[in-house]
């Protein structure tokens, strides 16, 4: 019988949620990891309400999630001059029977990694390890190759093979040898967090400006309760028209305020003072707004993508990682349904891979951030009445196809079974 052991290239939080739903449903695994050290690195994040329901399912239940973040309970865009041009409870303010969470990125992930090995053991995750590609065996088998931190290499052999390594995925690499370059599309992104009192709700998603030029803001801790502070995760994004700019862009690379406040000197409200937010910041990171073109599929043979590996997109919908964790849990319940076999990856793939590639184009078209698009061609983003530029009627369709296309429509969330039945265990393996 081969080896019903699967194989998992990348520890982020894709290459985890799937390790923690592998070995709920009693399926062995191993994670290889290219970093020596896991640290809990990055900004914020939002988990939609759809991939929160996955997580309450694997037992990181609010308790755990609010050690890492805080729910979310209103989302709001805002125009040039400060005024909404549309707001809206999020979570259980807004129905869900689960939270939405704003989270700092490292925190989760260190949770999972935490979760996983308390529950596999420290040696199903091996770090300082990467997986540069793979072979396949006549009998339906697949070999990692492995490159480790010491210069070494080593084979590691499993009935399946998931590349969730990332935007610069190895597997991916492999699949698509002719895949196209890295897509940017001249947006500029500068990330960091302050510690500042929060606006609005206290708990809002704010985002401010055109489509040119915008603020994200949220607040990814509680407010300290002798202080009233909280850490506010914020987003600063300039478009370059001219595509050369790119030249001038880090992929990831910290800088200082100064380089990119000026930007947003004038971005002074009653509510809210930009210039003061970006100045008090700990730290902050430039990168561009990348993506990847779609690809056809995201399976071969006993291989398949998940995560960035297998759709990065624009982070505009704010569900990158909640699509990983749903690509996870997906997979795990094809898993259930043929067994750990070729035919749960073609299933996973069949499920997935076309309806996520549209919403990859989604993003790449400005996602929910498209309302700032469209009132700033019809009024240049400043307004008295935001009714006289764009009717609560199209703003409210508007956003609930983008939620249908993301899967968080609230009825149909709440109607849904769950994806994986409590105790359901995998049975058939490949032999």
């Amino acid at each position: 019988m081969t080896n019903p052991r699967i194989l998992i290239a990348g520890g982020g939080i894709g290459g985890l949620s799937l390790a923690l739903t592998l070995h709920q449903i009693g399926v062995p695994c191993v994670v290889f990891e290219a970093v020596r050290e896991l640290r809990p690195l990055g900004v914020g994040i939002n988990l939609q309400p759809n991939a929160v329901r996955e997580l309450f399912d694997l037992g990181l239940d609010e308790n755990a999630l609010e050690q890492v973040g805080l729910p979310v309970r209103e989302w709001a865009l805002v125009g040039q001059n400060g005024h909404d041009i549309h707001a809206e409870p999020r979570g259980t303010d807004a129905g869900y029977n689960w939270p939405q969470y704003a989270v700092h990125r490292g925190d989760f992930h260190m949770l999972l990694y935490r979760s996983f090995t308390e529950r596999a053991g420290a040696d199903a995750v091996r770090l300082g390890q990467r997986v540069t590609g793979y072979e396949t065996g006549d009998d339906g088998s697949v070999t990692a190759l492995i490159q480790h931190a010491d210069g070494t290499t080593s084979r590691e052999n499993g009935a399946l093979l998931i590349g969730a390594d990332g935007i610069h995925s190895a597997v991916r690499a492999q699949m698509h040898p002719d895949q196209p370059p890295i897509h940017w599309g001249g947006a500029v992104m500068w990330r960091g967090t302050t510690r500042a009192k929060p606006i609005r709700s206290g708990s809002s998603f704010v985002g401010l400006g055109t489509d040119k030029q915008r603020m994200v803001i949220y607040p990814i801790s509680p407010p300290d309760p002798d202080t009233g502070l909280a850490r506010i995760n914020w987003i600063a994004e300039v478009v370059h028209d001219d595509p050369d700019a790119r030249d001038a862009v880090g992929w990831f690379r910290q800088v200082d305020v100064s380089d990119f406040a000026h930007h947003f000197d004038d971005w002074k409200y009653d509510w809210l003072d930009v210039p003061a937010l970006l100045r008090g910041a700990d730290v902050t990171y430039e990168n561009p707004m990348i993506d990847r073109d779609p690809v056809s599929t995201w399976r071969d043979g006993a291989v398949a993508l998940m995560g960035d590996a297998a759709h990065a997109m624009y982070p505009t919908g704010s569900n990158g990682a909640s699509q990983a964790v749903i690509d996870a849990r997906v997979l795990g319940a094809c898993l259930l349904q043929h067994g750990v076999t070729q035919a749960a990856l073609a299933a996973y793939d069949d499920q997935l891979c076309a309806p996520v590639s549209e919403l990859i184009l989604r993003n790449r078209g400005a996602g929910p951030f498209g309302l700032l698009n469209m009132v700033a061609e019809r009024c240049g983003g400043v307004f008295d009445n935001i009714d006289d530029v764009i009717s609560p009627q199209e703003r409210a369709e508007f956003l609930a196809g983008y939620k249908s296309a993301a899967g968080f429509a609230i009825e149909a969330l709440n109607a849904a079974p769950r994806t994986i039945a409590p105790g359901a265990k995998v049975t058939r393996t490949p032999g």
